[in-house]
């Protein structure tokens, strides 16, 4: 059986995402934040500009697949930071129109990240879902 795990998923643009990306764009240019992602990522700058320009392009701001979200039939479980600096609930619930059955975990005391900021609910969460759905 198939299923999907969305962590921290956008399916439209919100002006906190526009906010919180044009202010990591300015720690990028302006601190040793590249140096502190190349740990993470090859070609760093591409990586990075890669993601920044084109969420910050004026042609993105449209961007949205709400639509395409019935089309989901598997099993999922979205998994979402309460805290989450570049995306709001609103983005969960959008998902929750559109494929009614999906399983949600809202994590207090999260961000953008919650593989890394809740790691043992993350975790343990994934592992519930891909044990009790998908096998």
């Amino acid at each position: 059986m198939r299923g999907l795990i969305l962590e921290a998923p956008h399916v439209f643009v919100e002006d906190l995402s526009i906010r919180s990306i044009t202010a990591i764009r300015e720690l990028y240019e302006s601190t040793d934040l590249a140096k502190k992602l190349a740990r993470y990522h090859e070609h760093i700058d591409e990586t990075f500009r890669g993601w920044n320009d084109i969420w910050l392009d004026p042609h993105f701001r449209n961007w949205n697949i709400e639509e395409y979200l019935e089309a989901i039939t598997c099993p999922t479980l979205v998994i979402q930071g309460e805290n989450d600096e570049y995306g709001t609930l609103a983005q969960v619930e959008g998902i929750q129109r559109r494929v009614p059955a999906a399983q949600t975990l809202i994590l207090p005391r999260c961000g953008h990240s919650p593989h890394r900021d809740q790691p043992n609910l993350t975790l343990g969460a994934i592992a519930e879902f891909v044990a009790t759905r998908l096998f």
